[in-house]
């Protein structure tokens, strides 16, 4: 298990980039925020998730579908995305039309803490080669690294002030 401060780099498997750290934090109270799309934005930490109008549910379920705003090199875009695999308030992921996939999974260890890993999967992608040449793979493990530690710092708990 990760200390609680680290972000550890997690062997997947082929082509498939996952980070996993402990947030003091319930299962449900993290899996609300991932499973809100128009909540993204405030969640990520690649930088690339633009503060634009997401169309979709207010919760994401199997098979719903939503866009969000995008933007890489300086251009902005849309990417529709779907839920393939759903479990509430343990597994989140969804695919992307190029085919790769986000996962998000939940354990929560102990009460009030949740571990949580992050996995950008291409092995399911059409063009991975092409992720591969452009530097996708690494720059999306540093993208998680920073949506995990900021995702850690949100729930942070308060330090107790000290004994007078």
């Amino acid at each position: 298990m990760p200390e609680s401060k680290a972000v550890s780099i997690v062997e997947a498997g082929p082509r498939k980039v996952a980070r996993r750290v402990l947030v003091h934090a319930p299962a449900a109270e993290i899996f609300a925020l991932v499973a809100d799309p128009h909540r993204h934005p405030e969640l990520d930490g690649s930088g690339t998730v633009r503060d634009t109008p997401v169309t979709g549910p207010e919760r994401l379920s199997q098979g719903a579908t939503f866009t969000v705003g995008m933007r890489q090199y300086g251009v902005p875009y849309k990417i529709k995305s779907t839920v393939t695999a759903f479990e509430d308030d343990r597994l989140i992921e969804w695919q992307h039309p190029l085919g790769h996939r986000w996962r998000w999974e939940l354990v929560e260890t102990t009460p009030g803490t949740t571990e949580v890993t992050e996995t950008f999967d291409y092995s399911t992608g059409k063009s991975k080669k092409m992720l591969e040449i452009f530097g996708f793979p690494a720059k999306n493990g540093q993208g998680i690294t920073e949506t995990l530690k900021a995702l850690q710092l949100r729930f942070e708990q308060p330090k107790a002030p000290p004994a007078v």
